[in-house]
């Protein structure tokens, strides 16, 4: 029998082989390739295609269809030490819980090594000089992991990490603010779907609950975005296999980084995908849709990089604009369990952005930043 410390060196090794096969495909952003590089989306059945363009708006009370924030300068940067020399913090997830804040997010080092970082802090005025936490010194990290998302599962009495390390993983812990404590990951999937496998692979899960079910929707970087569920009995195993909810022929239309929520007070969740297209000049922004179950249908609410949810055309600086793109984030939350309850009359988005004057040539050393949307 292999131990157990080279049973993690075999995987390790095995994901890093996957991970670089991959990792244009998965985690470079079609606005940054040429365009004959973006493959299209094929055309699905009829039975199968919903294409957004083709349901009807909904009038959703209390959130506006035109919206606008400020933004603040950076808050979280990328922190190098003697064994970690990062270019970029990205794609975080945020709760507040015991009166802090719990940020865990994706870190890029030198040579596009991936993995995930933790931060804490009780105000945001703190955020900039609050410490990172490296989560490749906690055991079974120390491979490709990035994309978290944190929620508290109450049927458990357990918290949540989600994220993806090729296919999606989960770890579990008592308390979100000890990131040495974490459970090694573990797969949701015995193996990819067939549907993953043969339409272009998967990336930035996300779980959301409701009374019956836990729901994972993700995206391919290819315009198609997909759903799975289980039981909340069953959860986190037993999920079915993934549909496609929504799909764009250009795929820049529906790219990736979903997130979807609960909105307190109403029978309405909304879904936001980041995009970008024509409409943004090529920069990132977020399309949103809304429906009265995660079952679906979900209606366009924000249609383009004109009147988006959050882009350039709606967000604006005290100084100038420190990134001209508005990327992978998550909301804050009125709550911090699976059910993703925001609270829509006070709209906060942390979110990825980088220096206008970056060079973007290479994806994996863009220089990401995190700062904090505030809606007008």
């Amino acid at each position: 029998m292999l131990k157990d410390s080279k049973i993690r060196s075999i995987r390790n090794v095995t994901l890093a082989a996957v991970f670089s096969a991959v990792l244009m495909g998965c985690l470079t952003p079609a606005s940054l390739q040429p365009a004959s590089q973006v493959s299209p989306v094929a055309t699905l059945s009829p039975q199968v295609r919903t294409a957004a363009a083709t349901l009807p708006s909904r009038s959703v009370s209390g959130l506006s269809g035109r919206l606008s924030w400020t933004s603040s300068p950076p808050l979280i940067v990328p922190a190098s030490d003697a064994s970690h020399d990062l270019v970029a913090v990205k794609d975080p997830t945020i709760v507040r819980y015991n009166n802090r804040w719990h940020v865990y997010a994706s870190s890029v080092a030198r040579g596009g090594i991936y993995g995930m970082v933790y931060t804490s802090f009780t105000d945001w005025a703190d955020a900039p000089k609050a410490p990172l936490y490296y989560m490749d010194k906690t055991t079974g990290f120390k491979t490709y992991v990035a994309a978290p998302q944190l929620f508290y599962f109450t049927p458990q009495k357990k918290w949540y990490l989600v994220y993806q390390s090729g296919p999606p993983m989960f770890s579990t812990a008592d308390d979100p603010g000890d990131p040495t404590r974490w459970t090694e990951p573990s797969p949701f999937f015995a193996k990819p779907p067939a549907i993953v496998k043969d339409n272009g692979g998967w990336l930035d899960f996300w779980v959301i609950c409701d009374a019956q079910s836990c729901h994972l929707f993700f995206s391919n970087d290819k315009g198609r975005w997909y759903k799975s569920k289980t039981s909340v009995a069953q959860f986190p195993y037993g999920f079915s296999d993934p549909v496609v909810l929504l799909e764009d022929a250009e795929a820049g239309r529906v790219f990736e980084a979903c997130n979807v929520y609960k909105i307190n007070g109403a029978n309405t969740y909304l879904a936001l995908i980041e995009a970008f297209d024509a409409t943004s000049n090529g920069h990132r922004y977020f399309r949103s849709w809304t429906a009265a179950s995660l079952e679906g249908p979900w209606a366009p609410l924000h249609n383009d990089g004109q009147s988006p949810f959050a882009g350039g055309q709606n967000v604006s600086f005290d100084a100038p604009a420190w990134s001209h793109d508005i990327s992978h984030g998550e909301m804050i939350r009125s709550g911090y369990d699976e059910t993703m309850t925001i609270d829509a009359s006070n709209l906060q988005y942390l979110y990825q952005g980088f220096a206008p004057t970056a060079k973007t040539g290479d994806y994996n050393a863009i220089p990401w930043q995190l700062g904090l949307l505030k809606q007008k």
